[in-house]
């Protein structure tokens, strides 16, 4: 069965799914942007597991219960901050995705939606990370989708879910 990938616009603690990922910052333990409106929908609890984890590096990912979201499960991922593409960034991006993916198979997952990660105040340019999202999905996906059924990106603007939207489209037509 092939996994359906899509692009939404909305609000991902509002998300009713297997997992979110959430673009967390190496710490876990909450911030700005989308992390911080997570942790706060979540509940303290969020906290509190994310500080019995400890930290996770760059390109990894780590899984907390959903506590008081829609979701089951919350995956964290700390992206890279851009520093113009000099410190192996783009690679970094594509493992936080990887990772992630290959966690949310590992925990059985038949949804996940993703945040755009690193593109906030991490400064990472968005049409160059929605490419890289869109291609490592794919590449993660057609390996061996495991459980999964369904993968979004879900934007929180216009700007966001166009760019996504031109780079799924583009790495399904190079996949063809």
């Amino acid at each position: 069965m092939r996994v359906r990938v899509e692009v939404i616009r909305g609000d991902i603690t509002k998300s009713r799914v297997d997992a979110i990922v959430n673009a967390a910052n190496p710490s876990l333990l909450g911030g700005g942007g989308v992390d911080g409106a997570i942790h706060r929908a979540a509940g303290p609890q969020l906290l509190a597991a994310c500080r019995q984890l400890g930290s996770c590096p760059r390109g990894e990912a780590r899984v907390t219960n959903g506590f008081n979201l829609p979701a089951h499960f919350i995956i964290h991922t700390p992206g890279p901050v851009w520093q113009g593409g000099i410190a192996d960034e783009s690679q970094v991006l594509a493992s936080s995705y990887r990772h992630s993916l290959l966690l949310a198979e590992r925990m059985g997952c038949r949804t996940v939606d993703f945040s755009s990660i690193s593109t906030g105040v991490y400064g990472f340019p968005l049409a160059r990370a929605a490419r890289i999202a869109t291609e490592t999905i794919n590449e993660v996906i057609a390996d061996d989708p495991g459980k999964l059924r369904r993968v979004r990106i879900v934007a929180f603007d216009g700007e966001t879910e166009n760019a996504y939207k031109q780079a799924l489209s583009a790495a399904y037509f190079n996949i063809a």
